[in-house]
């Protein structure tokens, strides 16, 4: 893969996947999950399609669904912690470097963001 923001994306979905595998069968936990993957593979989904925008406007928006997205699962990640990872070590030590992961990614698309705005004309 030749777009390192894309393997990040990528890896980060596959993260909350596995970490939404450990959270049992309780009506919570199924709705946890449900929301956290959906919310947390849409990031990936509207990066990719960033990537071939039809103008600025749509890259920028793509982005900025990516960001939304990544903040609901930055949500879904902490309510897991709290929840479920005191209880379980091993969902613990998942969370953690994912739950580092998302702030990074949070900072790269903000810049992306920031960036591709400020490339905007002028009016």
């Amino acid at each position: 893969m030749k777009n390192d923001l894309f393997k990040r994306v990528l890896d980060f979905g596959v993260g909350v996947i596995e970490i939404s595998q450990q959270l049992g069968q309780s009506i919570e936990a199924k709705a946890i999950r449900s929301q956290m993957v959906r919310s947390a593979t849409s990031i990936g989904a509207n990066y990719q399609e960033s990537q071939s925008a039809s103008s600025k406007a749509d890259f920028i928006n793509k982005l900025q669904i990516s960001l939304k997205e990544l903040m609901e699962t930055i949500y879904w990640l902490y309510l897991v912690d709290r929840i479920y990872a005191k209880k379980d070590q091993n969902l613990a030590s998942l969370l953690t470097p994912l739950v580092a992961e998302s702030e990074e990614l949070r900072k790269i698309l903000n810049a992306g963001i920031l960036t591709a705005r400020s490339n905007l004309p002028k009016k």
